[in-house]
């Protein structure tokens, strides 16, 4: 039985909303971005700005280190990958550890898990364990039926993430809607046929987002409320 069908409502009546991870539902630009400086310098290679590394948050780790390096895929993206991810497991040591929760997610996410016509779901270019620590930091792992990651799926913009989490809940791409704040998020959604929808606070600008499918850009997370509606 799908999460869907152990609903008390009716299959069509079901709305899934999709959260984006990083920019969306947690502030982890510095973090990212340090952890990259970090891996770039143990190369020898000259550490991106931070807006550059705000510009591919979303995308799987090898293919944002291909975009920073203005490069197609090869070996040493993979190598740089691997050594990314051992530094970011070091930086998240209780201790050091900062991945805040945007203000008034987690109100949101109470308030859609207690509704009986949505379910709640994750696509995240963030690793598996990524997502496990955040869920696990903020409590809200039990309100998410469904996850894809880039453990899981190609890379934002391919539509996998979205499809996937449609079919394992059983609801249709045209009741599903895709919450984030890139523009890979929004050319998912669109290639996928779910509603594309933008927020404010995160790493992308809001033309951007517009231009590449977002059918409204959020001002703040109470605002999905309404459009849900």
């Amino acid at each position: 039985m799908t999460a869907a069908s152990s609903r008390d409502s009716t299959a069509g009546a079901l709305k899934l909303v999709l959260f984006d991870c990083d920019g969306t539902l947690v502030d982890s630009a510095d973090l990212i971005h340090a952890t990259m400086v970090a891996t770039f310098r143990e190369a020898g290679l000259a550490a991106p700005p931070l807006e550059a590394t705000k510009g591919i948050i979303g995308l799987t780790l090898d293919l944002a280190i291909a975009r920073l390096l203005d490069r197609p895929l090869d070996a040493e993206c993979g190598r740089l990958a691997e050594r990314y991810k051992a530094h970011f497991t070091a930086s998240r040591a209780p201790a050091n550890f900062h991945e805040p929760l945007y203000d008034g997610i987690a109100e949101l996410i109470d308030v859609l898990a207690r509704r009986d016509d949505v379910l709640i779901g994750m696509v995240t270019g963030k690793s598996r364990r990524g997502v496990q620590r955040v869920l696990e930091t903020y409590g809200l792992g039990r309100h998410f039926v469904t996850i894809r990651t880039a453990d899981d799926c190609p890379s934002k913009p391919h539509p996998a993430m979205v499809l996937e989490c449609c079919a394992e809940t059983g609801i249709e791409p045209a009741s599903t809607f895709v919450v984030g704040d890139a523009i890979y998020d929004m050319q998912m959604a669109r290639s996928a046929g779910a509603r594309a929808i933008g927020v404010s606070w995160g790493y992308h600008d809001r033309e951007g987002l517009l231009a590449t499918g977002a059918e409204t850009v959020l001002a703040k997370p109470g605002d999905l409320l309404a459009l849900i509606d």
